[in-house]
């Protein structure tokens, strides 16, 4: 069984930490490690999630049961980090909202999904991609609809919410998302050399985009911040997932679903975490740590979360 689960894990992390030491090492600077994010990001990974929606069954993939076990404990670890932030390490309320966004926003792209994959297979990953189409429009509603009433300074909570709402959907991940449901809604058929290219592109996306994440993660430290980063791993490693699990078994889940959401549950902070902290400029230095720190600790809480499912 350990052995079974680090083949599954091992590989993932293993091209995060070559991407990483290519960067460390002076193999790749900084520009090809952006080129090869924005690849993905902007390519590859759109196409991957253009050919999950499209073709899904949207009845079974979007289960209220799944979505309330999987968001009820986000948000429920964002607002307990968000408290404990603001009275044991006396942040300002901004700031705590900005560092508590890590226990909120997990990595499902670059991390859940192709985790995923490797454990229960590309057939069954229904769920996996029903989260990931709605977890930025959810998480950052939640995010900044606490930031807006919280703080006293900066530009309008309509001006914020117009801004961020334009950079979500004309996010190519968005894009390649409702695209997907379009044509999955229409029954839209497409020519076989269109969805050959689109099929190319999607298999580059998870092995480029885990390579560039390391190498990314290669300008993050674990500053001065360490222990509110300790705290968002604890939340989004460990937490967040148990509650998921304990709202699951509740709701009665089938176990593939069940499986699925907890995984993705388990996965680190994203770095949209880092990137609202700095859209705010509240926190970044807790954000950037934790992203790193909750990374390289994800290798064991991933691995003992698959040897619990």
């Amino acid at each position: 069984m350990l052995v079974e689960i680090l083949n599954i894990v091992a590989p993932v992390f293993i091209l995060i930490g070559a991407g990483y030491a290519a960067v460390k090492g002076g193999i790749l600077g900084s520009e090809p490690i952006d080129h090869l994010m924005k690849f993905a990001i902007q390519f590859a990974i759109p196409c991957l999630l253009f050919r999950a929606t499209s073709t899904i069954d949207l009845a079974s993939a979007f289960d209220w049961r799944m979505l309330l076990s999987y968001y009820a404990a986000a948000i429920a670890c964002f607002f307990v980090t968000f408290f404990i932030v603001l009275q044991f390490f006396r942040r300002r309320p901004g700031e705590a909202v900005g560092v508590a966004f890590g226990a909120l926003f997990s990595n499902l792209v670059l991390l859940g999904l192709p985790i995923s994959e490797r454990a229960w297979g590309i057939d069954n990953m229904a769920p996996s991609f029903a989260l990931v189409s709605v977890n930025a429009p959810i998480c950052y509603l939640v995010g900044i609809t606490t930031m807006e009433l919280l703080r006293a300074d900066g530009r309008s909570a309509a001006e914020t919410t117009r801004t961020v709402a334009n950079a979500i959907f004309r996010n190519s991940l968005m894009i390649g998302i409702v695209l997907g449901f379009l044509v999955n809604v229409s029954s839209l058929p497409l020519p076989d050399p269109l969805v050959g290219a689109i099929d190319l592109l999607a298999r580059a996306s998870l092995p480029v985009a885990l390579f560039a994440l390391g190498g990314l993660l290669t300008r993050y430290r674990l500053s001065k911040s360490l222990g509110e980063a300790g705290l968002i791993s604890l939340m989004s490693l460990v937490v967040q997932p148990a509650i998921t699990l304990f709202l699951a078994l509740q709701l009665q889940l089938p176990k593939e679903v069940m499986q699925s959401i907890v995984l993705m549950s388990a996965a680190a902070p994203g770095l949209n975490a880092y990137l609202f902290a700095s859209m705010y400029n509240r926190g970044v230095g807790a954000a950037a740590s934790s992203v790193l720190l909750s990374t390289a600790l994800s290798v064991f809480t991933v691995s003992a979360w698959l040897l619990i499912l």
